[in-house]
C-alpha cells in the first residue's frame, strides 16, 4: 500500500468517513449541525481563513481564533480540518445544482444553449473573489494533503457528470468514455483560465470576451468532435 493510500485511510478514518463497504472506519466523524450559529460560524470562519489567509493558515486553531472561539469548541463538532473541506465542497455542489436546476436544466432550453450557459455560468464564477481563492488554496493543500485531494477530485467528477449530461445529447455517437473524455477537456479548459483570469489575475479584464470566445468554441467542439479524433489523440 503506497504513502498516499495510507494517508488517505488515516483521513476517513480520523475524520470519521464511511469505507468504500459503507462500515464506519473510526470515532465519531464529530457533532454538527449546518443551520446551528456555533456552526454557521465555525464555516464561515473557515472560508475566511482559507480565502483571505490561504492555505498555510487553515488550522483548527486559526479558524477558532478567527470565529472568536475556543480551539476546544471547534475541534468538538470538527476533529479535523478535512471536515470542513468536505463540508465546504459538498455546500457548494449542492448550490451548483440549484443554479443548473433552476436556471439551466429546463426542457424548453436546447442543449446547445444550455452548454453556452454553464460555460458562462462557470466563468463568470470563477472570476469571483470566493471561487478563485478558495480553490487555489484546495489544490494547494490537495498537493500535500490525501484525503482533501480525494474530496477535490470527486467534486471535479460531478461538476463532469453536469457537462456530460448536455455533450451526450449533443453528440450521441461518443461512447460514455468519449463524453467524459469532452466533458473533463471542457472542464479543464474553464479552470485552466483561473491564473490567467480570476479575481485580481493579470488579464481578468478580458474574462467577458474570453467567456463569448469559450461559449461558442466549446459547443462547437462538443458538437463536433469524433470517436476517431478523440481515439487518435491516445
Amino acid at each position: 500500500m503506497d504513502r498516499n493510500t495510507v494517508m488517505l485511510d488515516e483521513a476517513h478514518r480520523e475524520a470519521g468517513i464511511a469505507s468504500d463497504d459503507g462500515m464506519a472506519t473510526g470515532p465519531r466523524p464529530g457533532t454538527y449541525a449546518r443551520g446551528t450559529e456555533t456552526v454557521d460560524a465555525i464555516l464561515k470562519a473557515a472560508h475566511d481563513v482559507l480565502i483571505e489567509e490561504g492555505a498555510s493558515a487553515f488550522t483548527i486553531r486559526r479558524i477558532a481564533t478567527k470565529s472568536g472561539m475556543k480551539v476546544g469548541n471547534v475541534s468538538y463538532h470538527f476533529p479535523r480540518k478535512e471536515m470542513l473541506i468536505k463540508i465546504m465542497l459538498d455546500e457548494l455542489l449542492d448550490s451548483y445544482d440549484k443554479l443548473l436546476e433552476n436556471e439551466v436544466r429546463q426542457p424548453e432550453i436546447p442543449p446547445e444553449d444550455r452548454l453556452r450557459l454553464m460555460v458562462k455560468l462557470c466563468l463568470d464564477d470563477i472570476a469571483g473573489k470566493r471561487t478563485t481563492r478558495l480553490f487555489t488554496e484546495l489544490w494547494a493543500l490537495a498537493n500535500h494533503n490525501a484525503f482533501v485531494a480525494d474530496r477535490v477530485r470527486v467534486f471535479y467528477q460531478r461538476v463532469h457528470d453536469f457537462i456530460g449530461e448536455v455533450v451526450t445529447e449533443l453528440n450521441p455517437a461518443l461512447s460514455p468514455d468519449e463524453v467524459h473524455t469532452v466533458a473533463l477537456y471542457i472542464s479543464a479548459s474553464m479552470e485552466g483560465s483561473t491564473p490567467f483570469l480570476g479575481f485580481e489575475k493579470p488579464w481578468a479584464a478580458k474574462m467577458p470576451q474570453i467567456t463569448a470566445i469559450a461559449a461558442e468554441a466549446l459547443v462547437a467542439l462538443a458538437k463536433s468532435i469524433t470517436p476517431q479524433q478523440i481515439a487518435a489523440s491516445t
